[in-house]
């Protein structure tokens, strides 16, 4: 392309040192690409299925992820509820087990109940808290004590009354 002076034109992309064709990836940078993509997607995924764990004044204390991480408010992992109903501290260690409504410790000595009505209730049969179908968590006297929204009764049970991982 010429000037009005009838000089040619540099292009940018000359000055820059390329030959003014378009870039094509080749089909490994392209695979490498989207590999990259789907995992800061799924990273995001993971953080949008937690489950939020709050105080009574709704402030967040804390998240349940759907494969049982149990986190701070500052998704520090404090501790895990595996499937198989195994309550670990953040060092793996079993401190704990949740099996079929019952809580023991983790030298299996039962520590409480979690009834499907959502009473929770210590060793002893005695009430201590409900788990309501809202998610809202409430002690024996029926005053709200938190909410947890989504996360299995049980589990929210666990992380509430029984340990403090």
């Amino acid at each position: 392309m010429r000037t009005d002076r009838g000089q040619k034109r540099v292009s940018q992309d000359r000055l820059n040192g390329s030959s003014g064709s378009p870039v094509v990836p080749s089909p490994v940078k392209k695979l490498t690409l989207a590999l990259a993509s789907f995992s800061i997607v799924a990273s995001f995924a993971a953080l949008a299925s937690a489950e939020t764990i709050e105080s009574s004044s709704h402030s967040t204390t804390g998240y349940v992820r759907s494969d049982g991480t149990i986190e701070d408010s500052s998704h520090r992992t404090r501790g895990y509820i595996r499937q198989d109903g195994t309550i670990e501290n953040s060092s793996h260690s079993t401190i704990g087990y949740v099996r079929g409504g019952t809580v023991e410790n983790a030298s299996h000595s039962t520590v409480g109940y979690v009834k499907n009505d959502g009473t929770v209730e210590n060793a002893s049969h005695s009430t201590i808290g409900y788990m309501k179908g809202d998610g809202t968590v409430e002690n024996a006297s029926h005053s709200t004590i938190g909410y947890a929204k989504g996360v299995r009764a049980d589990w929210a049970a666990v992380v509430f009354f029984f340990f403090k991982p």
